[in-house]
């Protein structure tokens, strides 16, 4: 028989990603809720919203009495949580909203998910899982060298991760306080098809196709272990339906690589594939812009417990992953331009 899974922000980048697999690459019932915010649209479900195993409902975890009746109505076998405010700049200019959604929005689906699961018997109970999706983000910043594992002490730095954070905790209490069964996850930095343009890769191209200045923070030297996001919705599959209760597993792409190489490698593809008119190269367009306030140095993973235990490791290089990037905005400038809205392309985050 088909599984049930609930997915909260499935309209936006991971959350699509991972409908798009699920609908396309097995026989799973997905149900949709996203409050489509900015970042959230559903011409990022490239089609898969059109599934008849696919249902859609424009809701916000904060909502109780919506959540619980969608949760009865549907009764899942699991519920993936992902919706969050997830910009680190715009958590520095409005902490508000990363507060609210990421910590009383997940205290709201983790007592809705603990009163269903309460509320099973039998082969459904022993099936269910919360699987909360959050970042690498929540244990800080790394020295020059080190990972970050399953244990590393949290140390958050950004309204974002504090918020993040808190809502990791709340998942474990819940788990440790009243049995829920949940699992965690944190991954490291996701680029791919699908991601709104406020995001460095997607921005840097969009920017270097239309001639505009590329902005780096900085030096550029900040690292970042970047993760294909097709890769990731994968890994988050696998923890969900073979991952063990209380567990937690970090995910990352083994790709460490400065900003500034991240964007010097656009710019060469760039070159190749649809190179400037004026035969200048699109790194003439870098220019170095004041730093983030409290800018995390340098964030790596240790994958090495998925890797062992649930057999998962990224299938896509930084190179082949970038590449297909690059290509697929270049081909989807519509989409883009759809789901851009108001966004201007400014980088935000500098007001202090």
């Amino acid at each position: 028989m088909s599984k049930t899974v609930l997915i909260t922000g499935g309209a936006g980048f991971i959350g699509s990603a991972l409908v798009r697999f699920l609908i396309n690459s097995t026989d799973t019932i997905v149900v949709n809720v996203d409050k489509l915010t900015y970042a959230g649209s559903l011409l990022s479900l490239g089609g898969a919203d059109q599934s008849e195993r696919h249902q859609f409902y424009q809701q916000d975890i904060n909502d109780a009495e919506a959540m619980r009746d969608l949760v009865n109505k549907h009764q899942p076998n699991y519920i993936m949580h992902l919706a969050a405010e997830s910009h680190v700049d715009r958590s520095i200019d409005g902490p508000g909203e990363f507060i609210q959604t990421n910590i009383v929005g997940t205290y709201t689906l983790l007592e809705i998910a603990r009163e269903y699961f309460e509320s099973l018997t039998g082969a459904k109970k022993e099936d269910f899982k919360f699987h909360h999706i959050s970042t690498d983000e929540v244990y800080g910043s790394l020295g020059a060298t080190g990972l970050f594992t399953e244990t590393t002490r949290y140390k958050p730095n950004s309204p974002y991760s504090a918020s993040k954070a808190s809502s990791d905790h709340l998942v474990r209490a819940w788990n440790k306080t009243y049995q829920l069964p949940v699992v965690i996850s944190n991954c490291s930095n996701n680029y791919g098809p699908f991601q709104f343009p406020e995001k460095l890769i997607p921005l840097v191209i969009q920017k270097a196709i239309t001639g505009e200045p590329l902005p780096i923070y900085g030096k550029g030297d900040n690292i970042r272990d970047w993760l294909f996001v097709d890769d990731h919705v994968k890994a988050l599959w696998k923890i969900v339906t073979e991952g063990n209760d209380g567990e937690v597993y970090n995910v990352g792409g083994h790709n460490e690589k400065t900003n500034l190489e991240v964007v010097h490698t656009i710019c060469r593809i760039l070159d190749e594939i649809q190179p400037r008119s004026d035969g200048k190269k699109y790194a003439d367009q870098i220019i170095f812009v004041a730093d983030r306030p409290g800018h995390d140095r340098r964030y790596a993973i240790d994958a090495n417990k998925i890797a062992e235990t649930l057999k998962w490791v990224p299938q896509e290089t930084f190179e082949t992953g970038i590449r297909k990037t690059v290509e697929w905005y270049l081909v989807n400038s519509d989409w883009v331009e759809k789901v851009s809205g108001g966004y201007s392309g400014d980088r935000l985050g500098n007001n202090s």
